[in-house]
């Protein structure tokens, strides 16, 4: 696909299809302003979105949970215009859709009926069968709000904790709050011990992952018991494996936290079986 700079040529704005660099919003969209909007972010390989009906479920909750009146089925017509614009149709990508409470005069209070502002783009992006590789993760106590569920582009904290990663010469940051894991800046966490699973609960918490979710539905096939408990981090030393999961992460194995080896600092065994489960249900076999 032709790329301008580093962005995809075209793109989707409020309706119409136009090049990245003619696609324009108001200084006074609330998106810009305050971070006033959601997102989600799809995998797509051959023309089928992976888990899309998952997707578009938690775009809608997120929707109405900031009280955003918008309907996304309006928009699942355009998407295939957008990876023909693109040159994307028979090809991997991943595909970006951006909703915002829209323009409005700078205000904190929602203001009365806007229209919101609907972005979306596509730009090609191979993912490996099975994420084979290994990730070596800080942990930091949760400086965030505490609506983690809603998928919100207000995401300087998961910014911050990122970078923190990135200086660290690490890929993700784990979150703890009141001595509990609960999540990472842009991943679900797992932790097995013995040949049992640990995760958070989905609540407010945590942002309830699309892979996360099909990780749940493919321990309770594999007849992997699960408890959606969070760990402490002081438990963190008696944990036999970790992983993380996320859209494009897939399930990637934590080999270290921190200075502390994870295991044996390989990809465990339920681990595998889980890359493993995952790769089957993503070829619908």
């Amino acid at each position: 696909m032709a790329l301008l700079g580093s962005y995809p040529k075209m793109v989707y704005l409020n309706g119409s299809i136009v090049t990245s660099a003619d696609a324009k919003i108001s200084v006074f969209d609330r998106g810009f302003l305050f971070g006033d909007g959601v997102y989600e972010v799809m995998t797509c390989k051959n023309g089928n979105f992976f888990k899309a009906d998952y997707h578009f479920k938690r775009l809608r909750r997120s929707l109405k949970e900031l009280s955003i009146n918008f309907s996304p089925d309006t928009i699942i017509p355009e998407i295939p215009k957008v990876l023909k614009a693109s040159e994307l149709e028979n090809k991997d990508c991943l595909l970006y859709i951006q909703i915002t409470r829209g323009i409005a005069p700078r205000q904190h209070a929602f203001p009365e009926q806007p229209t919101p502002s609907v972005l979306m783009y596509a730009w090609e992006k191979a993912l490996p069968e099975i994420n084979t590789a290994l990730a070596q993760v800080q942990v930091q106590e949760e400086f965030r709000w505490s609506r983690c569920d809603i998928k919100s582009t207000s995401l300087l904290g998961n910014v911050l904790a990122n970078q923190y990663a990135a200086a660290h010469d690490c890929y993700e940051t784990l979150f703890y709050r009141e001595g509990i894991i609960t999540e990472a800046s842009h991943c679900n966490v797992f932790f097995v011990r013995g040949v049992t699973v640990f995760t958070h609960p989905a609540n407010n918490f945590i942002l309830n992952g699309i892979t996360r979710q099909v990780v749940l539905e493919l321990c309770d096939r594999l007849d992997i018991p699960v408890q959606q408990t969070g760990l402490s981090k002081n438990e963190l030393n008696s944990i036999d494996e970790a992983f993380l999961t996320g859209t494009s992460t897939q399930i990637m194995a934590i080999s270290h936290i921190e200075d502390r080896r994870v295991g044996s600092g390989v990809t465990g065994v339920i681990t595998k079986k889980l890359q493993e489960a995952l790769r089957l249900e993503k070829l619908g076999v």
